[in-house]
């Protein structure tokens, strides 16, 4: 059975992502809905919070896959649930160069993540510091 992740790395997305019931264009200029989602999203686009969920629960899936398969280390649920994140935000090319640093640097690395179109955006900021605090927890 793949690994999922757990209730505090869910809740860290959630909180870091939002909730938005309709279409808006993310600091990329990339459209997104609901909990984070961008696959085939357009202008005007709206959702509820149940479509929000289930593509949620199905956009993890590819973080979740992406972790198991590029972090070789071991790995606690926190340590997992803070690579999903990560990689749900940024993506697997993302994740690789993360971990390309080594396992154990990954609470030092991920810091450096918090830039988009070469700005650094103080969420990403708050978002990375909750991500490295989730890996280190016990």
């Amino acid at each position: 059975m793949p690994r999922s992740i757990n209730y505090a790395g869910l809740a860290l997305i959630k909180e870091s992502e939002g909730y938005r019931d309709h279409a808006y264009q993310d600091t990329g200029g990339v459209w997104t809905i609901g909990y984070g989602h961008t696959r085939g999203v357009k202008q005007g686009d709206t959702c509820n919070p149940s479509q929000a969920e289930y593509w949620l629960e199905h956009d993890l899936e590819a973080a979740e896959a992406a972790v198991s398969k590029y972090a070789k280390a071991p790995l606690t649920d926190n340590q997992f649930a803070a690579l999903v994140s990560f990689t749900f935000n940024l993506g697997p090319g993302a994740l690789q160069t993360l971990l390309s640093h080594g396992i154990e640097n990954v609470p030092t690395q991920i810091l450096r993540w918090d830039h988009d179109n070469g700005t650094v955006v103080p969420g990403l900021t708050t978002r990375r510091h909750k991500e490295a605090a989730l890996w280190s927890m016990k």
